[in-house]
């Protein structure tokens, strides 16, 4: 639970810098119900200029990804993987703006995860779900960065 408190304080964050600031923007609310429909096929359930909140479900290893100037929180709700993270993408091709995707990654570390655990992969570092067991259900906050 207190890890979910740290998801929070990033999304309360910059509307207590905007309120202090003097404008004033609206709190987002999102139900139970969304959210764990969410679960079932992934997608956003906030999405702004300075962040955005993600349901996301795993089923099998994906690509390994660098995003260069979004900060990205993972936490982890449901089953277990082993993420790398770090070290050099391999065969790197740009898929979107201020992304990229690679076949592996050289000289990372593997770590671990399962349920109740946070990840914090700063922007430009490499990070891959190189094994997945089973299904892993996890929110995802990405915090763009305007540098």
């Amino acid at each position: 639970m207190r890890y979910f408190l740290l998801l929070t304080a990033v999304l309360v964050t910059p509307a207590l810098v905007s309120a202090a600031e003097g404008s004033s923007t609206p709190a987002t609310y999102i139900s139970a119900d969304k959210v764990t429909a969410g679960f079932g096929k992934g997608g956003f359930l906030a999405r702004t200029d300075e962040y955005n909140v993600q349901t996301s479900r795993r089923v099998k290893p994906g690509n390994p990804e660098v995003h260069l100037k979004d900060t990205e929180i993972m936490y982890i709700v449901n089953g277990s993987a082993t993420l790398v993270t770090g070290g050099a993408l391999v065969d790197g091709k740009t898929t979107r703006p201020e992304q990229m995707v690679g076949t592996s990654v050289n000289g990372g570390t593997s770590q671990k995860i399962s349920k109740g655990d946070v990840i914090v992969v700063p922007a430009g570092t490499p990070h891959w779900f190189q094994e997945v067991n089973g299904t892993v259900d996890y929110y995802t906050v990405k915090v763009h960065s305007s540098k």
